[in-house]
């Protein structure tokens, strides 16, 4: 799985995370900048961080950081079977 593939794949993931119930379509934003910082990521606690962050950035709604943890753990998984590191 190449790169852009791989971004589709983590993006729609964020889209259907849906952490406000405000419909899939209100992360496109906050989806986008997930996966250019999970590009550098590796480590599921700091990409949980940054999605703590960005989130909240946006919408001014603190997520629990456990949810974003589980979220964190998802995306790493979706990179590493796309870096065939699995």
């Amino acid at each position: 799985m190449e790169d852009v593939l791989m971004n589709k794949k983590a993006k729609q993931a964020l889209m259907k995370w849906d952490p406000f119930q405000m419909g899939e379509g209100a992360y496109e934003i906050e989806a986008s900048d997930v996966v250019a910082a999970l590009q550098a990521i590796d480590d599921p606690t700091e990409l949980a961080k940054v999605i703590q962050r960005v989130y909240e950035h946006s919408f001014e709604i603190w997520i629990p950081f456990e949810n974003c943890v589980e979220m964190a753990y998802q995306l790493i998984a979706i990179k590493f079977e796309a870096k065939c590191i699995i």
